[in-house]
């Protein structure tokens, strides 16, 4: 969730949703995500919008957990307008460190989501985690308040690529970590983040064999990108650190395919994979497949049949807002036609089920995405258009051409 907010139209009094957000609800998906906004540190190359003790004035974290519940009662009224209420599917409580708060407030805010929502059978829930941030009591705790899975920010195994991303935690906790959440019953993800300045293709396989030792359920990779304004560009832009290489990147990335595969885990969106092709997250495929989600928390954006709105962005203000009755939310659009297919076209090639070809106006461009190697020539005479490994690579460029 990036920090800076998009332009868009003001919000209605009351944060109301056009009628037509609520047309067939019950045939889609309903997830929650909580943003947790508060870091220990924060790390150079992060855009998010989040925040140190030293940089917030006048909030408290203590009773972050009592503000996200009133959002959670204004959701219910909002949703109930349109006929949009539903059980929780999913629910994502990312950051930030959600576990730089008590295991309690996060069991809190679930029991709230719980009370005014209802959780669906099997619901997934999700609590991201720094391995530092957490002990075998804490992860213990979540997982009896209704916790299932824990994403842990692993990012590297390699010290100095630890330092180059600012991050703070000690390679040697994770194995306990991991071993703690799996002793409680979650089910664990590693995150890892590859093409670090300075990072060689040694020290990234010393860090995919890591977290494959450490069998957790689900592997992320994502590629490192250099934000504006963000402590890690501006010592790019100095000369304190190398740029960072697109070409080593894909290298990086097609090594992390191979190796997770060779140890049994399956992709199934560009970057991202799970043991045996069973245990995906399903709240991020909700995103990926256009399903509704409310955001909770400062910045964090919702969509709901086809509007999406985003909340403001400092936590004083957010709460402020919802102290006074108002909507936090501070802007929205409403998509049009073209837009959602756009956005379908976009989220779909990302997925190794693939598009449904019957969503694109013009298939005359799939002949040469399969000419060039880009899209799985069986799959696209089965009706689905689903890249290859090297349309992974250049998933932009395939999105461009279908649209």
């Amino acid at each position: 969730m990036p920090s800076a907010l998009p332009d868009g139209e003001p919000l209605p009094a009351g944060g109301v949703l056009p009628a037509e957000a609520g047309a067939g609800a019950r045939e889609r998906d309903f997830g929650a995500y909580v943003h947790v906004p508060f870091c220990r540190v924060r790390c150079g190359y992060c855009d998010f919008n989040t925040y140190t003790a030293t940089e917030l004035r006048g909030v408290s974290q203590a009773s972050y957990h009592e503000e996200v519940a009133l959002e959670i009662a204004f959701a219910r009224r909002v949703l109930d307008g349109v006929g949009a209420a539903r059980e929780l599917r999913t629910v994502f409580f990312g950051g930030g460190t959600p576990t730089l708060l008590p295991a309690a407030h996060l069991v809190a805010m679930l029991a709230a989501l719980r009370q005014t929502f209802g959780l669906a059978a099997g619901a997934e829930v999700t609590v991201e985690a720094n391995p530092d941030s957490v002990t075998p009591g804490s992860l213990a705790e979540l997982a009896a308040g209704g916790v299932t899975r824990v994403s842990f920010g692993v990012q590297s195994a390699v010290p100095h690529v630890l330092r180059t991303l600012d991050r703070t935690h000690d390679p040697a906790n994770v194995p306990a970590a991991v071993a703690a959440a799996k002793a409680a019953g979650l089910e664990v993800s590693v995150d890892l983040i590859y093409g670090a300045p300075g990072e060689s293709m040694d020290d990234w396989r010393t860090s995919l064999d890591t977290a494959i030792a450490l069998e957790p359920h689900h592997v992320s990779a994502y590629s490192l990108i250099i934000e504006e304004g963000t402590q890690l560009a501006r010592r790019i832009r100095r000369g304190e650190l190398p740029d960072v290489e697109a070409d080593m990147q894909a290298d990086m990335y097609e090594a992390a395919d191979a190796a997770l595969g060779d140890a049994g885990y399956e992709w199934y969106e560009v970057s991202n994979w799970s043991r045996g092709g069973a245990h995906p997250s399903r709240h991020n495929l909700s995103y990926w497949r256009d399903a509704d989600w409310w955001g909770f928390g400062p910045g964090a954006h919702s969509h709901v049949g086809g509007v999406r709105w985003w909340n403001a962005k400092h936590p004083a203000a957010y709460a402020q807002r919802l102290h006074a009755g108002e909507t936090p939310g501070v802007g929205r659009e409403v998509l049009d036609e073209g837009t959602k297919r756009f956005e379908r076209v976009m989220l779909g090639v990302r997925l190794r089920e693939g598009l449904d070809a019957q969503v694109l106006v013009d298939r005359t461009p799939v002949a040469g995405l399969i000419a060039d190697g880009l899209v799985d020539a069986r799959a696209a005479l089965g009706g689905r258009i689903v890249p290859t490994l090297r349309g992974r690579l250049l998933g932009d460029a395939v999105a461009r051409r279908l649209t």
